[in-house]
């Protein structure tokens, strides 16, 4: 695969990995919670920062120790059995996203498990520090790994095939397209608009989100299928 289509593939997953919404959910609690205790900008901006600081570190480092990990099983050649089965994985998400994302219900509530939805609102609550806003961060990219699974192996096993400048390259592209969402309702909530406008905006398309998500991991899925199986199958015969 080439250097093009490896960076395509890592963008494109990266894109998919940002339309997921359970860390934006999180930090728009956090900043609602702050408000409502009446804090200044200055605290909630710290903490709001903290937070995304914290998402992007453990997107990081799930996807370079995915890296890793693959790296020491399977070496620089990953078979392409190991390929199949991250497509075949990456078709269930999408599926799974389609149907079951979000609740059948009003706002943005988004299927995981309740002991983890329940943790993360109350830690949102309690919350009183900048550090305490950075462990909340790591949490809310852990507790999406079911979704994010399928993205983030797609781009470990692309990431294994590229030269070390070009590594470094891949996970500083994934990792900032992933986080742009967050970035941008950090830059709002700092920039003092309305948690409620946000919040309907998002209300009002998350199921053209759910959508994308859904769709781009079909379309990820049927590319790598063809460049990396099909070709391969024709170059043998």
């Amino acid at each position: 695969m080439d250097i093009f289509s490896s960076l395509a593939i890592i963008t494109l997953s990266a894109i998919i990995h940002a339309s997921f919404q359970l860390s934006v959910s999180v930090l728009m609690l956090l900043s609602g919670h702050s408000l409502g205790k009446k804090q200044t900008n200055i605290k909630i901006m710290r903490r709001t920062t903290s937070f995304v600081i914290g998402a992007s570190i453990m997107t990081l480092l799930l996807l370079s120790s995915t890296s890793t990990l693959l790296l020491g099983i399977f070496g620089y050649n990953t078979p392409q059995i190991v390929w199949s089965i991250v497509c075949g994985l990456s078709v269930g998400v999408a599926v799974s996203i389609w149907l079951f994302y979000y609740k059948h219900e009003k706002g943005t509530t988004i299927w995981i498990p309740r002991g983890i939805a329940n943790y993360l609102n109350q830690r949102t609550k309690l919350t009183d520090s900048s550090a305490e806003a950075f462990g909340l961060g790591l949490s809310s990219v852990i507790a999406e790994i079911l979704f994010i699974i399928a993205p983030l192996l797609m781009s470990a096993l692309v990431l294994v095939q590229l030269s070390p400048e070009w590594q470094l390259l891949g996970l500083f592209v994934y990792v900032i397209v992933s986080m742009l969402p967050l970035i941008f309702v950090w830059s709002l909530v700092g920039g003092g608009h309305s948690l409620g406008k946000i919040q309907k905006w998002r209300e009002d398309n998350k199921h053209f989100l759910q959508f994308i998500a859904g769709t781009g991991l079909i379309v990820l899925a049927g590319f790598v299928y063809v460049n990396e199986i099909l070709c391969n199958i024709s170059g043998v015969l």
